[in-house]
């Protein structure tokens, strides 16, 4: 449980990086919500696989570079979900863009991101026999 209680922490404190830098690129330097919600996504993702390897799974005694790659494989999924929810709740349902960006974060943080870093990206490995 207190794994999962980490891991919702990274979420949030991922998931304001990532809401920060789309208000910023949205609201002040008048971007395109889609491409802010993007870029804001990468930014969380960076800090949600930091927080991932070093806080909540406590990963590091496999190679980060693995770890990265899974993460990847796993994030591009992440992105895809964010992204296609966002532009259908917003273009498509004509929810609020903010609405539909928090009802997509929550949905695909514990739906999708906490299984696949819990058991594939940082999943421990099995002691070795000797």
């Amino acid at each position: 449980m207190t794994t999962f209680v980490k891991a919702q922490a990274s979420s949030i404190i991922s998931t304001a990086v990532d809401f920060s830098v789309t208000f910023v690129l949205k609201y002040l330097m008048g971007t395109w919500f889609f491409a802010a919600s993007v870029i804001g996504n990468v930014c969380g993702g960076i800090t949600n696989f930091l927080l991932g390897r070093n806080w909540v799974f406590s990963s590091r005694e496999n190679g980060v570079g693995g770890q990265a790659l899974k993460y990847l494989v796993v994030w591009l999924g992440n992105l895809a979900l964010n992204a296609g929810g966002v532009y259908l709740f917003t273009e498509i349902i004509k929810l609020e863009e903010w609405m539909s960006k928090i009802v997509i974060s929550v949905i695909v943080s514990i739906g999708y991101n906490y299984v696949f870093q819990k058991f594939f990206v940082f999943r421990k490995r099995a002691p070795q026999n000797a």
